[in-house]
């Protein structure tokens, strides 16, 4: 977190500083849990003690742990990495294992748009940087783009900071709302996802994005046949999203039939 707001102010050389010594952790912790057994589980327990805010280390030493038979050691780590390092790949893996309830991952918001073509045609490193530049601008939906390609990147609190900062711009567009109920799910806290989302169908009845991404949370939850009836909503609308809301349909249609 540190190294992202060094990186918005524009401090480039202190941040890539400290995004190095992160990668080099995470390097020695890949390495020493790809040697398992052979001191693995002593050389982690080293760099936690060493590192106790990194959570590639602290992911890390609770597989080590739970490999060892240690679940308790092994939730506590992956506990320490959720809420010490929350910003990174490491975090939600770890939410991944301490949540196992619900599919891997996060849910991903699904804007109606997309980003204009001279974005789109550049290479992936260049795109991320031209969609932050966009982002700096008071633009809502620059923000949403920038969010999810943060969400892609598995930066979840990054992405969230971009959804709230669009609804806070565009408090009357219902793809920001919804963007930021998506941007602050949390398996140990569904709610905070449904309390803000639930609310969006009475304030944006005709909403296509609503209703879509209500029945896309209903699914990580496993309440399918809710999950369906807001899709069907959404199929019904006119929108963009009715087509995603028919795919996913679709594959709800073919799970069940297997």
């Amino acid at each position: 977190r540190r190294a992202a707001r060094l990186h918005a102010r524009g401090s480039r050389a202190a941040a890539q500083a400290i995004f190095a010594r992160q990668d080099e952790l995470q390097a020695r912790a890949a390495a020493a849990i790809s040697a398992w057994p052979a001191g693995s589980l002593e050389q982690l327990e080293e760099l936690g003690q060493a590192h106790p805010r990194s959570g590639a280390v602290q992911f890390h030493l609770g597989l080590a742990r739970f490999w060892k038979g240690d679940t308790t050691g092994a939730f506590e780590a992956w506990r320490a990495a959720r809420t010490r390092d929350p910003d990174t790949a490491f975090a939600v893996k770890a939410s991944d294992l301490l949540f196992r309830g619900f599919p891997a991952g996060l849910p991903t918001f699904v804007p109606s748009f997309r980003a204009p073509r001279s974005v789109q045609s550049l290479p992936a490193p260049r795109q991320l940087r031209e969609l932050e530049r966009r982002a700096r601008r008071p633009d809502a939906h620059a923000k949403l783009l920038y969010g999810l390609a943060l969400q892609r990147l598995e930066r979840p609190v990054s992405a969230r900071r971009q959804y709230a900062a669009a609804a806070r711009l565009a408090p009357e567009d219902p793809e920001a709302r919804v963007a930021d109920a998506i941007g602050r799910f949390d398996k140990q806290r569904p709610e905070r996802s449904f309390s803000r989302l639930g609310p969006l169908t009475r304030r944006f009845p005709r909403a296509a994005t609503v209703r879509f991404h209500l029945g896309l949370l209903l699914l990580w939850l496993g309440n399918v046949e809710e999950a369906r009836r807001q899709l069907e909503r959404a199929r019904a609308l006119p929108s963009p999203l009715s087509g995603e809301a028919k795919r996913l349909l679709t594959r709800l249609e073919e799970v069940r039939a297997r």
